[in-house]
């Protein structure tokens, strides 16, 4: 995707050294575009577990390069082992950094010291890279959903919640990938994007993201999005994942299953786009069996925005004496889930249907 005409992927490896890891600083978006460079792997991790790069996809591709840094520093068994360790303690639910982290091993341990780093840099671009294609596939099997209600050049309307845009993966999106290409292929598109409290990724990241490439959107509050479906303003809905259960179960940013409540007592739609690297297929019962991340709770006690000068501020919201819990994730059960939408094609949320469709990987 672009920035001001610049074409960026949200993480790359430094052209001028050949070694070192680029990604964008997205707790500084929106209000500015800031490029870290990363050297070891300790700072991948921080980045990962501080939410400085973040999104299921990403944050696989993220792990994949901070093993390539440990192999660059000392490409040993024991570090090799340390790393898929530190890496995969960053954050608990999202099951593509287990992924990703299993198939470096996968690829590095029968390899000879002197030919891991290379290998490891390797790997973590193939990656990337078919993260890239994956996205893209699933921008054009999501995209006949948005086509069939934009008959006679009538607006379509699409809610989302959180931020499944292509700064949540190398490129493209999951949830978003279907809209651009809608966008770009003329269809009238809108987004209600919901801020997604508490770090209000919605508001912060996805409005940024739409606005960049020109899709009408509009920024609503979490709890208005059942009122917008009630009213019929609603076409369908479209969001991301961290985790899906061989059953079908949905584990998103917390709220989505509010949403999937709303909108089946609405007949929305409700559509949940993703990799098959988001597949976990060692558990069934997402109530259950997927853990969920608890982060800090000055996530929901404070907020970080523009002041009316122009000043960025961080201010607490909520009295001084007052707790807060934070879960991160929700899981939707798979009986409110109308279909998943994957590189593959569309496919029903049920434990047939995906091993029908990924019977190569189930």
């Amino acid at each position: 995707m672009k920035i001001d005409g610049t074409p960026y992927r949200s993480i790359w490896v430094d052209e001028t050294d050949g070694w070192s890891v680029r990604i964008i600083d997205q707790t500084r978006l929106p209000w500015t575009v800031d490029l870290v460079r990363l050297t070891t792997m300790e700072e991948m991790a921080h980045a990962i577990k501080a939410m400085l790069v973040r999104g299921a996809p990403l944050i696989g591709a993220s792990a994949a390069y901070g093993v390539a840094l440990a192999m660059r520093a000392d490409a040993s068994d024991a570090n090799l082992r340390q790393a898929i360790e530190l890496l995969g303690e960053t954050r608990p639910t999202a099951i593509n950094l287990r992924w990703a982290l299993a198939r470096m091993r996968a690829v590095l341990q029968p390899l000879e010291r002197n030919a891991r780093a290379d290998a490891a840099y390797a790997e973590a671009r193939a990656i990337c890279d078919e993260d890239v294609a994956t996205n893209a596939a699933i921008g054009r099997h999501g995209l006949p959903l948005l086509a069939a209600r934009a008959a006679n050049g009538r607006r379509v309307n699409v809610l989302t919640h959180c931020n499944a845009g292509w700064i949540a993966t190398v490129d493209w999106g999951t949830a978003l990938a279907p809209i651009y290409m809608a966008h770009d292929a003329g269809l009238d598109v809108h987004v209600w994007v919901e801020e997604t409290r508490p770090r209000n990724q919605g508001a912060s990241l996805t409005a940024w993201e739409l606005g960049k490439h020109g899709v009408p959107h509009t920024v609503i509050t979490d709890n208005a999005g059942g009122h917008m479906m009630q009213r019929g303003d609603v076409d369908l809905v479209i969001v991301g994942t961290d985790r899906v259960t061989r059953a079908g179960d949905v584990a998103n940013k917390i709220g989505t299953y509010l949403k999937a409540l709303a909108a089946r007592d609405n007949g929305v739609p409700f559509w949940v786009a993703l990799p098959s690297s988001t597949i976990d297929w060692t558990i069934r019962d997402g109530l259950t069996d997927i853990p969920i991340e608890e982060r800090p709770a000055s996530e929901v006690t404070t907020m970080t925005g523009r002041a009316l000068d122009g000043s960025i501020a961080t201010v607490r919201i909520v009295p001084t004496a007052s707790p807060a819990a934070n879960p991160a994730f929700d899981v939707t059960p798979a009986r409110l889930v109308s279909g998943l939408i994957t590189e593959r094609g569309l496919c029903d949320a049920n434990e047939a249907a995906l091993t029908e469709m990924f019977r190569d990987i189930a």
